[in-house]
């Protein structure tokens, strides 16, 4: 599609060119991430240098990677669930603006709106209550030609995100960085679901491949983990019937897109 283009650079990382703009999801960039080590290279300066609009979905380390933002600019606007932006603020940047579900903005010719999303919204966790919490959020995001991107950050499914379709391309999360998952996140067979719900022509699975526990990214289960989500999710997604075009991409890859003639 001319003037569409994706490339998933790890993570729930998707760098989105659409409507004349560079639109950037939950930045993770760096080597490290906290405790975790990152699996697949980073990704290269040039493929974020020239963002115009960073989308975060919640308060996460992983989502909200500080040094990660810093590498883009304190000056790059900034798109945070409400009630995060006075913390986000006071770390020096100077663009940041907050949207809640059911909110929009525009950037030119893109509408961005927030959806709602369940998961956590505590920076340090779901068990804490000290600290910044908002709550998570994912993304819709359109431009003025009509194409539709749902951006899920991480939640779990919900039947309100029916209302949400039907959208050309859903960025679903399919797994985490460790062995299990906690809640609030969809599972490759969770994702399938939600891409039926979404009515998703074609789906990019996210949040797998990336980043593990050092000590445990050797071990045989871990190794599958990093590399079956996107896999099974595929097979889930053919298995319900759904119509949805899996699009597999590895870390660092631009997604290749069908024809427009090949998503009417």
């Amino acid at each position: 599609m001319s003037g569409f283009n994706l490339r998933f650079l790890g993570h729930s990382t998707v760098r989105l060119e659409l409507g004349g703009r560079v639109v950037l999801t939950d930045p993770v960039l760096t080597a490290r991430v906290g405790g975790l080590t990152r699996v697949v290279p980073p990704p290269a300066p040039a493929t974020y240098r020239d963002v115009d609009l960073v989308l975060l979905s919640h308060l996460h380390g992983d989502h909200l990677h500080l040094p990660s933002l810093k590498l883009l600019g304190r000056g790059t606007r900034i798109v945070v669930p409400r009630g995060a932006g006075s913390w986000l603020a006071k770390k020096g940047f100077t663009a940041v603006e907050e949207i809640a579900p059911g909110e929009t903005l525009t950037e030119g010719d893109l509408t961005v709106t927030a959806t709602e999303a369940v998961h956590s919204g505590h920076r340090w966790g779901p068990r804490l209550t000290h600290g910044p919490q908002s709550p998570a959020i994912g993304h819709l995001v359109e431009s003025d030609g009509g194409t539709r991107v749902y951006n899920a950050g991480d939640t779990d499914l919900f039947d309100g995100m029916a209302g949400f379709g039907p959208v050309d391309v859903a960025l679903l999360p399919v797994w985490g960085w460790g062995p299990n998952l906690g809640p609030g996140h969809l599972d490759p067979a969770r994702a399938a679901r939600a891409a039926g719900l979404v009515r998703a022509r074609a789906a990019v699975p996210v949040h797998w491949g990336t980043l593990a526990v050092p000590g445990l990214r050797r071990t045989a289960r871990m190794r599958r983990l990093l590399a079956d989500p996107p896999r099974v999710f595929a097979a889930e997604v053919k298995a319900a019937g759904g119509t949805t075009d899996v699009l597999f991409t590895e870390p660092g890859d631009e997604v290749v897109l069908p024809a427009r003639e090949d998503r009417a």
